[in-house]
Parts: C-alpha cells; structure tokens; sequence
C-alpha cells in the first residue's frame, strides 16, 4: 500500500473512537480549535502570505485564498457556532414491535469518512473538519497546491484540539497536494465512504467522471437575478450590485442579469453607476448593450457569456420580455444553484418560487444569502446542487446516514 493509502487506511481505522467519543470532549475540542486559530493568527496570515506570493497578483480567485484577522475570527466564530450545534447522530427516526416481537427501531449515524477534494479556500479545511468531528465523522482532505502552506497549519492545530481532548487526532487527515494523491482518493472504496468535490465546475466533473468512491456533487453556480417589470427599482439595484460585488469569486455571486423590457431603460440609468464603481464588466446581448451605451465597462457578449460563471467582476445582461422569457432563458443556462426574482407582484413571484428548478430561489432578496452560515445552520461543506441525499447548503445536518437496529429473543424468518 502506498503511503497515500496508508495514510487513508489510518483515518478509517481511527474513525471508530470518534463514535464513541462523550459530547463534552467533541464540544471542547471545538471550541480549543477556535480559539487556537485566533491565537495563531499571526502564524496563519505569515503561511498564507506564503501560499499568496506564489500567485499571479491579479488573479480574482486570490480572494479565496487570502486570509486576514477579520476571516480568521469568521472561521472561529463559525467553528464555536457548529458545536452548539445538536449532535445529528444518534436520533431515533422510527421504532415499532413487529407482530413476531421483533423491535425495530431506525436512527441516525455518521457516515464514516468523509473525503473532501477543494480548490483554494483554507477555511474549507477548518469548516469540513469542524463538521465531520461535530457529526462524528472522520475527515481525509485533498487541499490543492495553492494553499498548501495555510492548510498544513490548519491541521496542526485541528490535530492538537483533537489530541488535547482525548480524541485521536489521525480522524483528520491532510493529503499531500501533488494531483497524484487523488488517484488513492478516487479508489478508496475500502476507507472511504462519500467524496466531496468543492471548487470549479471542472474540478466537480472531473472527480464526478473518475470517482470509484460515491459522489456528494457541490455544483458550481451560474447564477440569475430577474428584474420583472414590477420591480422596486431601487431595491433591484442594491440587489443587483450585492449580488455581483459582495464576493465575486464565490459560487452564489451573480453572473446573469435578466431584465424585463419595460423597466430596463429606467433600470440601467439607476445601475449604471452603482456598478461602474466597482468597474463590473458587462457582457451584453444587442438589445442591452444599445440600452447601456456610455457604460465605460461595456462589452458584446457572445452566447457562451451566458453559461459562464465569471467568478470575478464580470457579469453577463440580457433584455426579456416578460417572465416567460425569463424562465426560459434560466432553464437553458442555470447551473440550479441560486436563482432570484426582484418584484412587487406576489402572484410572478410565487410562480418563479414554483417553477424555477434551483437549490436556493429567492424572492426579493440576493442570491448571496445561500450559504450555511447565512441561513442559520453552521458553517458547510458547500452547496449541493444534485437532489439525493443532500441539496442545499450541505451542513451538519445531512454528514448522517441511517441505521436499522433490530433486537429480538430467537425469531426466524418462515
């Protein structure tokens, strides 16, 4: 066994102490983890600085990766919010006795190990570990190259917490970053019981395509902000700009703009300022692009700008002529992350709720909202965009399987 495979043999074989640690050494483990971080801050932000000079400068995913004092305590506060989190494991979901006397009852248990393949983001490091260990699951993470000096920090502190508490600190456990440890991860069917990819649509297909090991997909977001022609227009625009500019590179960012016929000459004279503060590129289809004429970030987009998600100060505008055509146009081009409506009118409202075929839809509201944190449960693992198992912020909550118990006293099947 190669030492990659070995390495994930060991956090299979530790997994079974985590099950039955007490909730008092899982809760104290937590909460050391947190305040290590905001204790090794310095320590963070000088192995981050690290992995950030290796880095183009004007790369927009840089945002991903950097860390500052502000982030880090984000990820603690995240991290003291998962373990006052009920323990999702252990629920009783259904008990009966049998007419042979068989009592059988259903509850809710860890997964196991829980494989995790990201792209970037060190706090995806401490998010994923802080939910396996809450949920009971053991964790093996492939981080990429990019972050490499801010993860092995990472999991020297998540490791200390662990052993300091009495827990066996091999449940977590950090791959080596060359792109040959993924071929081990791919393949271990034996250790490894769901493999989750976070990161570009790329990454996502490709661990989808060559995966022996289940697949949790965290799908990337082509994301959509309506504005129908009963819109408040000035609320449009703080959701329009929020969307687009609160955090360009993360996956609930908007990239297309659909805007009703009736309003868009209006619309875009309020947008058009907002957004060149920011120097938004705009990508827009000939109808848009007469309409924002003058915008000096304006550019011709090609269909291809419709199914991209930009992950930068990009977006991509379309003119429609009502919410058919709306409807239409988010059927072709959504990816079924986070979709949003902006109007006044309840009844288009509640039919964009009904027919919009998304994880996350939004009625007056931006599309920035669809993250675990946001929505009151925890930090995530990421957002799911498939439909078994888990959609969604994929939280603490659903890191559980089911388990049937059966106890009898000598029954046989006739």
């Amino acid at each position: 066994m190669s030492s990659t495979g070995s390495m994930i043999k060991k956090t299979y074989l530790a997994a079974v102490s985590l099950r039955s640690a007490g909730e008092r050494q899982i809760k104290a483990a937590l909460y050391m983890l947190a305040d290590s971080l905001e204790e090794n801050t310095d320590v963070l932000l000088r192995a981050n600085a690290k992995d950030l000079a290796k880095q183009e400068p004007d790369n927009p995913r840089n945002d991903r990766l950097m860390l500052n004092e502000s982030r880090i305590r984000a990820i603690a506060a995240s991290i003291r919010k998962v373990s006052r989190l009920p323990d999702p494991t252990g629920r009783l979901l259904d008990k009966r006795r049998l007419p042979n006397g068989l009592l059988v009852e259903k509850v809710s248990v860890p997964l196991g190990v829980v494989g995790a393949i990201y792209e970037s983001r060190p706090n995806v490091t401490f998010d994923i570990a802080a939910l396996c260990i809450r949920s009971r699951n053991a964790c093996v993470l492939k981080g990429s190259k990019e972050a490499e000096e801010t993860n092995k920090v990472a999991i020297t502190l998540i490791r200390k917490a662990l052993k300091a508490n009495g827990i066996l600190p091999g449940i977590a456990t950090l791959l080596p970053s060359e792109r040959e440890t993924v071929q081990e991860l791919f393949t271990a069917t034996r250790w490894v019981d769901v493999l989750i990819p976070r990161g570009s649509d790329a990454l996502i297909q490709y661990v989808r395509e060559n995966s022996r090991v289940p697949v949790i997909e965290t799908g990337a977001g082509v994301c959509h902000v309506y504005v129908e022609k009963q819109a408040d227009l000035d609320k449009a625009v703080d959701i329009v700009v929020n969307a687009k500019v609160s955090r360009p590179s993360v996956c609930n960012s908007m990239d297309t703009l659909l805007v009703d016929k009736k309003v868009a000459r209006a619309f875009f004279k309020k947008l058009q300022g907002p957004l060149g503060e920011y120097e938004v590129e705009v990508f827009a289809e000939p109808e848009a692009y007469g309409l924002l004429k003058g915008y000096p970030y304006l550019k011709k987009a090609a269909r291809e700008d419709f199914a991209r998600e930009f992950l930068s100060l990009k977006c991509a505008v379309k003119v429609v002529t009502n919410i058919d055509e709306a409807l239409d146009h988010i059927r072709q081009y959504s990816t079924r992350h986070s979709e949003a409506i902006v109007s006044r009118d309840k009844k288009q409202c509640e039919r964009f709720l009904a027919e919009v075929d998304a994880a996350a839809v939004y009625t007056n509201a931006s599309t920035r909202f669809t993250d675990g944190e946001e929505l009151g449960l925890g930090a995530e693992i990421g957002i799911s965009t498939q439909k078994l198992h888990a959609r969604g912020p994929f939280a603490l909550e659903k890191l559980v399987t089911e388990k049937w118990l059966i106890r009898g006293n000598g029954q046989v099947r006739k």
